[in-house]
């Protein structure tokens, strides 16, 4: 394991646990965006650059995405 991927897998895993531990679904769509992100630079790392051209679309733009306009809809993101 070289040192970008180690220090990739340790922002994985705390973007990961940032995400679980916020509570206000707003924030969490935003942190679940960043974790996306940082999964897809941890697939750039150990060479799996078609897999983290994916996670960038799916993980850091469709799902927080996804996750604002159902709590928009059903008013998940009021109090």
């Amino acid at each position: 394991m070289t040192a970008l991927q180690a220090v990739a897998l340790v922002a994985v895993a705390v973007t990961g646990s940032a995400t679980a531990l916020t509570r206000d679904v707003v924030r969490q769509a935003m942190v679940a965006g960043v974790f996306g992100t940082s999964l897809a630079g941890l697939f750039f790392a150990v060479e799996a650059p078609d897999v983290a051209l994916s996670q960038i679309v799916v993980a850091a733009v469709a799902l927080p995405l996804m996750i604002l306009l159902a709590a928009h809809r059903t008013g998940g993101g009021r109090g």
